[in-house]
Parts: structure tokens; sequence; C-alpha cells
């Protein structure tokens, strides 16, 4: 039996091995919580939107696109899925018709302790052979290369 530890990883991603594995964790982890949400009929990246109108409902579709650090498509495509779906309202502000303000319906407020609770289930099967150092650990080092991709990303290009 081989150590589930341990992945083969493949001569190409030899250079970058840390790399290499924080993509298949974040397929896998991914993959794991898409099951999870279609269970409430919602796919990834919705309930991102709807945490963010859990706790400040009313915002503008500008704001819930910088909060959840989701595309312009993305948003745009699950906003106007979960307003089909009943899970919110968009219309335009009062102080400039080209804003829309989003806000959730009984229905979307309903799937907050849902969504709470699949949290709290993808968080227990994500550390449940961690410690919790490990797990503080490895928080801290995910935030540092987050913040070291996110900065490069917003620098311009070299000429």
């Amino acid at each position: 039996m081989s150590d589930p530890t341990s992945s083969e990883l493949p001569n190409t991603a030899g250079a970058g091995p840390l790399s290499y594995a924080i993509f298949q964790l974040a397929r896998t982890h991914r993959a794991q919580a898409a099951g999870m949400l279609r269970a409430m009929n919602l796919h990834p990246g919705q309930e991102l939107l709807l945490m963010q109108l859990f706790d400040h409902d009313g915002r503008t579709q500008a704001e819930l696109l910088e909060r959840a650090g989701l595309d312009h498509s993305t948003v745009s495509k699950s906003l106007r899925r979960m307003q089909e779906a009943g899970l919110l309202t968009r219309e335009p502000a009062s102080h400039d018709r080209r804003v829309m303000v989003v806000h959730l319906t009984d229905a979307g407020r309903a799937l907050q302790e849902p969504i709470a609770d699949m949290w709290r289930t993808l968080e227990e099967i994500s550390v449940r052979d961690l410690t919790s150092d490990q797990v503080q650990s490895f928080t801290t080092c995910a935030r540092i290369i987050e913040k070291s991709v996110r900065d490069l990303s917003r620098r311009p290009p070299r000429e």
C-alpha cells in the first residue's frame, strides 16, 4: 500500500512541487465542495456570494465582485442564476440607476445555516488528520502564498 501523503509528481512539475501540490489540493477540495453544494442546488462560487449577502444584505454587484474574489463574468452569471432560482433580487440603486443592488429573498436567507453546516463539514473532513498546530501553520502559509501570487498579478507587466 502506498503512502497517502506522497503523490507521484510528474517530471514536468518537478520544478514546482509546491505549486503542483496546491493545484491538486485545490482541485480535490473544490470537487468535494461542489458535491456538497449540488445537494443545495448551488454551483461553486454561489455560496461565496450568498455568504457576503448573509453578512450584509443589499451589497452592490461591484462590492460582491470585489469581496468574493471572483471574476466579473462568474459573478454576473451566478447572480442571474440565483435570481432565476428565487434566492435573490437585483434592482437599480436609487442614487445611480446603472448600479445594481443585490438583496436576499427568504429562500436565499434560508440557505445560511445549510451553507454554514457545509463549510463546517468540509473543514472537519479537511483537518481530520492534522493537529491544530498543523492547521494553523498551513493556514498561515496559504495566506502568505496567496498574497505573493495576488501581489505579483497586480504588478504592471515588464517591458
